[in-house]
């Protein structure tokens, strides 16, 4: 199907054309058309498959831009998140002039009211920020028709159950509720069912695209020579734009110092660091400014950044599922992407699972 057999007016349409955006994607061919109908609607997409569109898009058609009512709420779990839909939503704007209004930590509250007293019909907000506003009546949600959790598994892992209850509480009777999670175990079906309608549950895996796309490939060393081994490999390599996945803060941190000493052009982001900064960081990233982007999984959720040609984990994830939301930062739009993981003795039972799962043994790299 086209947009237009979806449901998407012409002037969206044409805006997304100016995106280089022509044809739906899965996630927006299965999900478009049961959201516009009015279903409440469970979706299992990760990044990168295009499941901000899938519901951005069906919601801006049922907008009415004559009320002033805040008829949308998108709920997400971190800052950087809520940005990049945000970023999403204003490009839409050019085709159907609706108020966005992006809801945050670390943004001035008194900004925020003063644009909840205009024309917002949708609200993109972190759970927290939400809340305050809340609290402080600021925020009117009883004429919503539509409710957003997205990455709900996260949502469930940063420990923001509570707060969804609470932001639950203050909805409509009859209102549209959509989820949409990377991942659906059985604790994010139990929150999703817990405020849905019979849903419609619609999985888009991604898995098998991604790794077609992408070489990958591993580098067998110890932990005290990852440093040497990383530091090669980006001179062999000399990427575009790469990002470089931790395990932790601290270990993100040393890693820096140690790169940035030897003359490459990187930043770290991670929750220690204030938000603000982590803004100007990623927008440097994204302008291609910065060529090395050190990250934690926490911090980089939801990025989705093009150009990053490779991925490198410098610390192999815990779980298969990280795994590959960390590699398909890379191979995006039908683009060859390369990513090479650094794997101490100790990794090897994790370095299995991954194999295992994904059905592929990865080939080892000799470094020079």
């Amino acid at each position: 199907m086209n947009f237009k057999e979806l449901g998407i007016s012409e002037n969206i349409i044409n805006t997304l054309k100016k995106s280089g955006i022509t044809s739906p994607t899965e996630i927006q061919n299965k999900s478009i058309k049961e959201i516009i109908n009015g279903k409440d609607v469970i979706g299992e997409a990760q990044t990168g498959t295009g499941k901000t569109l899938a519901f951005l898009l069906p919601i801006f058609e049922k907008i009415s831009i004559s009320s002033k009512d805040v008829q949308c709420l998108i709920i997400t779990p971190t800052r950087e998140l809520a940005i990049q839909i945000t970023e999403e939503a204003t490009k839409l704007k050019e085709g159907k002039d609706i108020g966005v209004l992006a809801m945050y930590g670390g943004k001035d509250v008194g900004s925020q009211v003063k644009k909840l007293s205009g024309n917002i019909h949708m609200i993109i907000a972190t759970p927290g920020r939400l809340l305050d506003h809340i609290k402080r009546k600021t925020v009117d949600l009883k004429k919503l028709k539509t409710i957003v959790i997205d990455e709900a598994d996260q949502m469930l892992l940063m420990g923001f159950r509570n707060e969804i209850d609470l932001v639950m509480k203050e909805r409509p009777k009859k209102v549209q509720t959509l989820c949409f999670s990377a991942t659906m175990d059985s604790a994010v079906k139990k929150l999703a069912y817990r405020y849905m309608n019979d849903p419609v549950v619609i999985s888009v895996k991604k898995e098998e695209v991604t790794l077609d796309k992408i070489k990958q490939e591993v580098v067998e060393t110890v932990d005290r020579l990852k440093r040497e081994a990383l530091c090669t490999a980006l001179d062999e390599d000399n990427p575009f734009m790469a990002i470089i996945f931790c395990r932790t803060k601290r270990r993100a941190d040393e890693l820096e110092v140690v790169m940035h000493r030897r003359g490459y052009n990187c930043k770290v982001i991670h929750s220690d660091i204030p938000q603000n900064k982590r803004e100007r960081i990623i927008k440097s990233f994204r302008d291609a400014d910065i060529q090395y982007l050190i990250a934690t999984d926490v911090a980089s959720r939801g990025l989705d950044i093009s150009g990053v040609s490779h991925i490198y984990n410098y610390d192999i994830p815990e779980k298969v599922e990280t795994y590959i939301h960390r590699i398909g930062r890379t191979g995006r739009a039908g683009e060859e992407g390369y990513t090479c993981l650094f794997v101490d003795p100790k990794d090897s039972r994790l370095l299995e699972e991954i194999e295992k799962e994904i059905k592929f043994e990865i080939p080892r790299r000799n470094l020079k």
